[in-house]
């Protein structure tokens, strides 16, 4: 069968029905986009014939011993699934980047939780237990590109660390041994017995693997893939799959969403599918009776669960704002973001900033107070971009490059440093102290902002 994209199966399996099933279905791409299109693949063959599902996790699963299974005539009547969720079993270096960007979007775009699967999968790539081996911090760049086969992302990685030693004990314990994509290569040119079927999902799986040719040629492949980025095609798909996700769910509660609320839960949650689902859930019970979701239900029971929460952090701490900065930091902490994500964070930030100052110390091109965004975009930007350094900070709108830079210019070179120093600090005070880690953030924000406003009051 060829591989089919995910609005093509519903068809498909109207087509199917009296037919023999595909012994294996791979649904490949976005997590629960692949989980939905299983879901149908699985009730269309128990809606066809008497069947048992066994479900399988991924995380603990021993590839060999499904095999064993799926090559075995089963004493149960009717048809066995096997249905394997977050399959290692295309887990190589050569998926290894896709897996590291997959944590790297999630924990940027405000879900650190999201990116703790796709960190434990990479140490398994690497082989490393996360348990007793070197931290990933401490990874050096030939090491990691042994371990990872791409190379190590530049800057602060502690705050992959921190996930990673935040996860549960045992967590991700799955994986798979030399050869075991070869064995179910011959499984499946073989033949499965006549009553057992696959049925994989992934995130990430490369497509020029011998593993998956064979599923193509021999089964049934589904792409859940959608387009990354933030450019218009990439946003308008993944919006068009996010608004057939909230009306089909507030359709099975009988109601409907103002656009516009539409819009700003799209904005607010981003494209995390599972979350857009929970959050349309939450609101559809808030509304009761009420037919209609408004945007006041949006603002009472959404907050801004993406980027917006870090984001908005350090626009308080930049701002000097003590209040608003220990309230989000609350709030991060409550919804379950990890102190180390918060450090590196503000790491990236602060790092960012002190790049910015000195660069605004420079003679040419020339940096002044009271630069207007016209300047700054026509031309000291254009000048700084020509001397070739930094090229990857100046990425972006450039209106927001020069509201960073204004803020940089609130800031004295030594004052940053210090700054820098007290978060070093507080990170060995958050690995190795019995004190709550509330308490480390709150007197670590508390003292950055004295340290800033009394640099304010020297300069």
């Amino acid at each position: 069968m060829p591989l089919i994209k995910r609005a093509e199966l519903p068809p498909l399996l109207a087509d199917l029905q009296g037919q023999e099933p595909p012994r294996v279905c791979l649904c490949l791409g976005e997590r629960y986009l692949a989980r939905e299109a299983a879901d149908l693949l699985q009730q269309a063959i128990v809606a066809a014939a008497p069947a048992t599902v066994h479900s399988i996790d991924g995380d603990v699963e021993d590839p060999a011993v499904t095999l064993i299974k799926l090559t075995s005539f089963s004493l149960l009547p009717g048809r066995q699934i096997f249905r394997v969720g977050d399959s290692r079993i295309f887990q190589s270096k050569t998926t290894a980047a896709a897996v590291w960007n997959r944590a790297v979007q999630a924990k940027e775009s405000g879900h650190p939780e999201s990116a703790v699967r796709p960190l434990l999968s990479l140490l398994q790539i690497g082989g490393i237990d996360r348990e007793s081996a070197t931290p990933i911090t401490d990874i050096d760049a030939g090491q990691w590109q042994t371990a990872f086969g791409f190379a190590r992302p530049v800057g602060d990685l502690s705050w992959a660390d921190g996930l990673a030693a935040g996860a549960e004990r045992g967590a991700g314990a799955g994986g798979r041994e030399a050869g075991i994509a070869e064995r179910y290569i011959a499984a499946i040119e073989k033949g499965l017995p006549p009553a057992n079927i696959l049925i994989l999902t992934v995130e990430e799986a490369d497509r020029r693997q011998k593993l998956f040719t064979t599923i193509k040629k021999h089964g049934l492949v589904v792409d859940c893939a959608v387009a990354t980025g933030s450019g218009a095609a990439a946003q308008g798909e993944q919006k068009d799959v996010l608004r057939r996700l909230v009306q089909q769910t507030v359709a099975e509660f009988g109601k409907k969403i103002e656009p516009r609320a539409l819009e700003l839960l799209f904005e607010r949650v981003g494209f995390q599918p599972v979350a857009v689902v929970m959050e349309t859930e939450k609101l559809a019970l808030y509304a009761e009776d009420r037919p209609l979701i408004t945007v006041a239900d949006l603002d009472a029971m959404v907050g801004r669960s993406r980027e917006d929460a870090l984001y908005e952090l350090t626009d308080a701490f930049g701002k000097g704002q003590a209040g608003r900065t220990l309230e989000i930091l609350n709030r991060l902490q409550d919804s379950g973001t990890h102190g180390l994500a918060i450090l590196a964070t503000m790491r990236n930030y602060l790092r960012r900033l002190l790049i910015f100052r000195s660069l605004q110390l420079r003679t040419e091109p020339r940096w002044h107070h009271g630069m207007n965004p016209r300047q700054f975009q026509n031309d000291y930007l254009p000048a700084l971009k020509e001397t070739g350094q930094w090229p990857e900070l100046f990425k972006g709108h450039p209106y927001a490059l020069f509201m960073a830079f204004t803020t940089a210019a609130g800031f004295s070179c030594q004052v940053l440093r210090d700054i820098l120093e007290m978060l070093l600090a507080a990170e060995y005070r958050l690995k190795g102290s019995p004190l709550p880690p509330r308490l480390v953030l709150e007197e670590l924000f508390l003292a950055m902002l004295r340290a800033k406003e009394h640099g304010r009051e020297r300069g």
